[in-house]
């Protein structure tokens, strides 16, 4: 019996008419005008709203080729629901407008039986949009190719804990079939945030904004996850998905394979000019094997 997750941020995050989203995705793609490339092995790509961030995402998600991958691990953050450690999903199926992607019940198992996760149920699974809001476009890219997904919820974890789960997943990286996609928003700024840092050396505020976040960018490609951890120690930049981000560096660090992150398009919600104003920044990275 299929256990559902059902594309429960369809119709509200995203349009629920398939010939609509295929023509947003496809009008993203193509504007974008990447050339896809077997040597990217991941991206890390935003999660908002698609009339938000669907177009900054499409400059993570139009490197991919689908050609040789057979399984995608998705690394997305716990917004509503905490746990200190990583959970998997229940489910055996998640549904998108545009296709259904079958979970890899395998690799489920094998995690399982490290004794270092937990299992979410389908209502925390199916409230939570961070890997959600990939899956349409994962859909997009690997029609007619068959391919499973490994969703793998990363909750509030320390820093041992990232360190320990990249050592875990490591293995995964050197498997050429397998590729990543690891979800996180950039910068949420204002008030209604708690957030409102502010470097007037900088000009604007979304200058300021834009310096903090592309220092953390820059962090992220040197693949230094201590260099990250301080940043944000140091920043407290509110990045989401900083937990999925810290543990994809470390899987990087600990693999055999080189790998080398590499931002492609940075936006902003809108610019924030007052301390009354609010935005959210997009990223959109690309993880390419370095020959």
């Amino acid at each position: 019996m299929d256990k559902i997750r059902r594309a429960s941020h369809a119709g509200s995050w995203y349009t629920d008419n398939p010939k609509q989203l295929e023509e947003e995705l496809d009008g993203w793609l193509r504007a974008a005008g990447l050339s896809k490339s077997s040597d990217v092995r991941g991206v890390i790509a935003p999660h908002a709203g698609y009339s938000y961030s669907g177009r900054a995402a499409a400059y993570a998600f139009g490197n991919i080729d689908p050609t040789n991958i057979s399984r995608v691990f998705l690394l997305g953050p716990s917004h509503h629901y905490y746990t200190p450690k990583c959970a998997l999903s229940a489910a055996t199926v998640y549904k998108t407008p545009i296709g259904d992607l079958p979970i890899d019940l395998e690799v489920i198992e094998e995690l399982k039986a490290t004794g270092k996760f937990e299992l979410m149920d389908l209502r925390v699974d199916e409230a939570e949009h961070s890997m959600e809001m990939h899956l349409p476009y994962l859909a997009k890219i690997f029609e007619g190719h068959p391919v499973k997904v490994v969703p793998i919820l990363v909750g509030a974890l320390n820093a041992e804990n990232e360190a320990m789960y990249g050592r875990l997943l490591a293995k995964y990286v050197d498997d050429p079939k397998n590729f990543f996609s690891v979800s996180s928003d950039f910068c949420h700024w204002g008030s209604r945030f708690n957030y409102t840092h502010y470097e007037k050396k900088h000009g604007a505020i979304h200058k300021s904004i834009e310096a903090l976040d592309k220092m953390g960018m820059d962090i992220i490609e040197t693949g230094d996850p201590d260099a990250f951890k301080e940043y944000l120690l140091e920043y407290d930049n509110t990045i989401c998905g900083r937990h999925p981000i810290s543990v994809f560096l470390h899987m990087v660090r600990n693999c055999s394979t080189k790998i080398k992150i590499k931002f492609l398009r940075y936006e902003q919600s809108s610019q924030c000019k007052t301390m009354r104003d609010s935005s959210v920044s997009y990223a959109s990275a690309a993880a390419k094997v370095e020959a």
